[in-house]
């Protein structure tokens, strides 16, 4: 039997397996970890690949979008370069939200998005950033091509939920969005985050 290419005799590592995108930095995939539903925080095991609990919700706030990473995306030098109130990247691949009209349930799924904007994010004096993007073939969100095109109220759902995600009772919070941009420094950070990859994990 021949089989068809590419042809994987074991699962791809998310992170490392996967391709970057069709037309990086504005047409990308995302590895999809977390849905609007769930109320704990999985992130990607990177020995593995494989999903792993992180922790449950600290508060009633729920993730608004669809939450993973872009693969082969490195958070290190360049990408903080780009956020002057951070004194590293954070060491992680780049996050990214995708908005899409219907309701995606599962995790654990690639898909194509087309990256409209982000929120620079300081996490602990590191580089965060949270890449903003919608559905390639959504029929409602599609064809945006900026943030703006994004209603402005889910958006505010989406900067209340990164500043109080981590927050426990009675702590300061040391995370802060320095900024909210458009596609065009969204597309710098998807680059400088390419780059990181690139030299810390080979061409």
């Amino acid at each position: 039997m021949k089989f068809p290419k590419p042809f994987y005799s074991w699962r791809p590592h998310p992170w490392h397996g996967l391709e970057v995108g069709k037309e990086p930095p504005i047409l990308v995939n995302a590895y999809i970890e977390i849905t609007p539903f769930d109320l704990v925080k999985y992130e990607v095991d990177k020995s593995t690949g494989y999903l792993r609990v992180d922790r449950p919700q600290r508060t009633s706030s729920q993730p608004p979008s669809l939450y993973g990473f872009i693969p082969r995306t490195f958070c290190g030098k360049r990408l903080a370069a780009l956020s002057p109130m951070a004194e590293k990247g954070d060491g992680d691949p780049l996050d990214i939200c995708v908005i899409s009209e219907r309701p995606i349930t599962k995790s654990e799924i690639i898909l194509y998005a087309r990256v409209v904007g982000g929120f620079q994010m300081v996490d602990h004096g590191e580089a965060d950033d949270k890449i903003i993007a919608v559905l390639e073939n959504d029929n409602i969100w599609g064809n945006a091509k900026s943030i703006k095109e994004l209603p402005e109220a889910l958006i505010h759902r989406l900067h209340h939920y990164f500043l109080t995600y981590k927050l426990l009772h009675g702590e300061e919070s040391l995370t802060s969005i320095e900024d909210i941009y458009d596609k065009d420094h969204a597309a710098k950070v998807v680059e400088a985050s390419i780059k990181d990859y690139n030299e810390l994990y080979g061409d």
